[in-house]
């Protein structure tokens, strides 16, 4: 498939399919950072929009503190290309990662922006949910470097035996230009009865015991496609589902939040550097919680957390 361009927006991809970025296919994220501080207003608006995007809500400098950490780790760890200044994190093709979770392992930086009772974040979350939060103890750092994208998914496949009425925070420790290609919203798609009630009952961890002799790890149990990826085709998806893939020129600082039935993915990583970037989750503390994601040692996905089910 061929791209449709513009004026606005270069030729643009998402895992290797070309995007059709004509204005009625693809577009930008409305920001609410005008109404950051008023939840009345941001419960409205994410049950509009089914996702809030909030450019410059965070500290900026604390960020970049963050970033600093990062790519010091991802130096000592060989990720970064030979003889190049770190701060730049330029990739080394011949070390490729994607999902680094152990890059907040004992990362005080990192854990006091994502969770520190008195910062930024968990105040937004206690402001929008209305009450006391908790946040999932497991986070998801990705380092993503060339050609690297997410497939278009749902997050509630991955966390959905607590409570619903969880909410992703995606927060970028690059500037996230076009060719290094940042998080995309599904437009609408959080309000699509039919996907709730088909793909969004589905959990990776379930496996069908009529059809499969065993257990074989995250969305390989018959029970939803491999990885609980939606679909490898997101300009697809987009002409199935209706509305505009959503996204945007991320800045760090800048913080995106979504429900669990928002379908969304990401642009593909065009450049030579790696994006940084986690994903995390809140919830009130009130409401149940899937056990896969907290305590010291979360499980994760896995055995441990298989369920056989009849398909």
């Amino acid at each position: 498939m061929s791209a449709i361009a513009n004026d606005l927006y270069p030729q643009l991809s998402s895992s290797g399919v070309a995007l059709d970025i004509s204005e009625d296919s693809f577009g930008e994220l409305r920001s609410s950072i005008a109404i950051a501080f008023d939840p009345d207003a941001l419960r409205t608006r994410m049950l509009e929009d089914g996702y809030l995007y909030l450019p410059g809500f965070l500290d900026r400098p604390q960020v970049q503190d963050v970033r600093a950490e990062l790519v010091s780790r991802l130096a000592a760890a060989g990720v970064l290309a030979p003889g190049t200044d770190p701060s730049d994190a330029i990739a080394n093709l011949a070390d490729k990662r994607y999902f680094m979770p152990e890059l907040a392992t004992q990362n005080v930086a990192l854990m006091d922006l994502l969770y520190g009772e008195d910062g930024r974040l968990m105040e937004f979350y206690r402001e929008l949910l209305g009450g006391e939060v908790r946040h999932y103890d497991f986070t998801w750092m990705r380092a993503v470097g060339p050609g690297g994208a997410t497939h278009p998914h749902c997050d509630i496949v991955y966390m959905g035996r607590g409570t619903t009425n969880l909410y992703t925070a995606w927060i970028p420790y690059t500037d996230v230009s076009w060719e290094i290609g940042g998080l995309m919203i599904l437009e609408g798609s959080h309000k699509n009865g039919t996907l709730k009630n088909t793909y969004g009952r589905k959990d990776v961890d379930a496996w069908c015991e009529n059809r499969k002799p065993a257990y074989e790890g995250m969305g390989r149990g018959g029970n939803i496609g491999a990885g609980g990826r939606l679909t490898d085709n997101p300009a697809r998806i987009r002409t199935r589902l209706g509305g505009r893939w959503l996204s945007a020129q991320f800045r760090m600082g800048d913080l995106l939040t979504f429900p669990m039935y928002t379908v969304h993915a990401s642009l593909d990583n065009r450049s030579d550097v790696i994006r940084l970037s986690s994903d995390t989750r809140y919830q009130l503390a009130s409401e149940p919680v899937d056990e896969r994601w907290v305590g010291e040692k979360p499980i994760g996905h896995g055995p441990a957390a298989a369920r056989g089910m009849i398909c």
